[in-house]
């Protein structure tokens, strides 16, 4: 009876999957143009960008010798829009903060989502503790009493202290594979920043539960995690390029909730380490920050870029069908 009941569940997934693969094959086939001149055309690659600063307010983040992770967070953020800005004129910017202020992992995601990003890129500084040495400086003399007689004896003396990490460089981070369920659910509740209208009204009425939704959800988050990873690798690529040590691009197993909690294409740029004072310094100097946005800019032109170029190819295999 179990093995029947299961035959049964995969042959309607199967079945309910084809009805939405046969309704966008269908729709290959109409040229909008044809139908109607005033219809729009395909919807952009690359629309709006979500640019999050990490931490603010109360919350400092990190801390180095006289900076705090969420200054610099800003400082780099605010930079990376206007560069954006520049060389991306087409794009929109949407900030979850442009000051000094503190809103919860919730709240950043919900403004990531209502603005209907097709991007989230949050800027952070990385961290370590620093390295705790012991150093022996001579001996003590002691004394003590044993059965009612006084003796003396000789106990090594030490003196600890710290030094800084000198762990330098940057990561790129998306959001771990343990975390799928968490993106699946962030696509089910801001289902309309990703469906096509056509396909989106197909399915509105469809349970949540059906078989073919569940494999939809599946799809659109395997595919934002290709895309996420796709840009994480070209933004250490681009660090790389401009002489920063590249600690590479990484899944995020924990820490940082939001990646998995918006819906769309997610990474966590870790821009250096304030513990390292030289890096430090770096984060901190208008040249350094400059050089950062500009990198991250680089890379999101190279992602659009090949997203452009994915979806011309897909158009151009559907037109010789």
């Amino acid at each position: 009876m179990p093995l029947t009941f299961k035959r049964m569940i995969k042959k309607v997934a199967v079945v309910s999957l084809l009805n939405i693969w046969c309704l966008v094959f269908l729709a290959s086939f109409t040229n909008p143009s044809q139908t109607n001149p005033q219809q729009p055309g395909p919807k952009p690659a690359l629309k709006r960008i979500v640019i999050d600063a990490g931490h603010g307010g109360v919350d400092y983040g990190a801390s180095g010798r006289y900076s705090h992770e969420k200054d610099v967070a800003l400082a780099i953020a605010l930079k990376l829009e206007k560069e954006i800005h520049r060389q991306m004129p087409d794009v929109d910017v949407y900030m979850t903060r442009t000051t000094d202020v503190y809103d919860n992992v919730k709240v950043k995601a919900a403004k990531a989502n209502q603005a209907k990003g097709d991007l989230f890129i949050s800027i952070h500084c990385n961290y370590v503790d620093p390295i705790r040495h012991s150093e022996f400086i001579g001996y003590k003399t002691e004394t003590y009493h044993k059965k009612g007689k006084k003796y003396t004896r000789k106990v090594k003396q030490y003196r600890t202290y710290t030094t800084p990490n000198p762990a330098k460089g940057t990561e790129t981070y998306i959001w771990g594979v343990d975390k799928n369920d968490d993106k699946e659910k962030a696509l089910r509740e801001n289902e309309s920043l990703y469906m096509d209208s056509t396909l989106a009204n197909e399915m509105k009425d469809f349970d949540p539960n059906d078989p073919a939704k569940i494999v939809l959800y599946s799809l659109k988050t395997q595919q934002y995690a290709e895309r996420s990873q796709s840009l994480a690798l070209t933004v250490e690529d681009e660090f790389t390029k401009m002489g920063r040590v590249s600690r590479e691009a990484k899944q995020r197993g924990k820490g940082i909730w939001v990646l998995q909690a918006v819906a769309m294409p997610a990474i966590l740029v870790e821009t250096g380490f304030i513990s390292n004072p030289e890096e430090e310094d770096y984060l901190n100097s208008e040249k350094g920050q400059q050089e950062i946005a500009e990198a991250i800019t680089r890379a999101v032109k190279r992602y659009k870029y090949s997203l452009e170029n994915k979806m011309q190819a897909n158009g151009n295999t559907q037109n010789k069908k």
